[in-house]
């Protein structure tokens, strides 16, 4: 009896399969063929591959990460703002330069930096006053990183050290410092990724 009963449930399973791959078959066809993707694996066997979707996860952000995404991007405006004027400050110092090669001349060479000096107020004097103070440290630091030279030392050179000293009274009073310089791998090295990230978007060159 046991056996019997076997017997029908095996015919059962197999009249089961049997209709499902006829439908199958009926359905799709012989010649037809599910392509997917496939993966070789180091040891040269073939192996089939899908991909899943992908999946967005939300969350909230911490503190500290609230903190470090509103501190990069107050840096990231302040750069984007500021370095066309380091740019421009560089390059303005290579022209004084070249006009000053040979002039031993005291007085010549304060008449060719004045003249340039007042090209500066006209063109940047405006603009400059509207920047923030944390926008003016960053300037700063730029100004170091193109031309190798802190505000101090720059004031010092075309305009005395007296001048510079003035300024650098100026700027401490205010909570900032004409002897800034530029660490690109150490305590600078996110403006730094800003600041390449604005040389290729924007095509400058330093």
């Amino acid at each position: 009896m046991l056996k019997h009963k076997t017997n029908i449930i095996t015919t059962l399973i197999l009249l089961t399969v049997l209709f499902v791959s006829k439908n199958n078959y009926a359905q799709h066809g012989k010649l037809d063929t599910l392509r997917v993707h496939a993966y070789i694996t180091p040891l040269g066997d073939t192996i089939p591959m899908g991909y899943l979707p992908s999946v967005e996860v939300y969350t909230k952000l911490s503190p500290r990460a609230k903190r470090y995404w509103a501190e990069w991007t107050r840096l990231r405006k302040a750069v984007y703002v500021t370095y066309p004027y380091a740019i421009a400050a560089s390059r303005i110092m290579n022209e004084i330069n070249a006009k000053l090669v040979g002039i031993n001349d005291r007085k010549q060479r304060k008449k060719i930096i004045r003249s340039r000096e007042k090209e500066l107020r006209k063109e940047f004097a405006d603009k400059l006053t509207q920047l923030s103070v944390y926008q003016g440290k960053v300037l700063m630091k730029l100004i170091y990183r193109q031309t190798g030279s802190n505000c101090y030392e720059i004031i010092d050179e075309y305009k005395g050290s007296f001048t510079a000293a003035f300024y650098q009274t100026i700027a401490i009073i205010f909570g900032s410092n004409l002897k800034q310089t530029y660490d690109a791998h150490g305590k600078d090295e996110m403006m730094e990724k800003i600041v390449v990230d604005v040389e290729r978007m924007y095509g400058y060159r330093s």
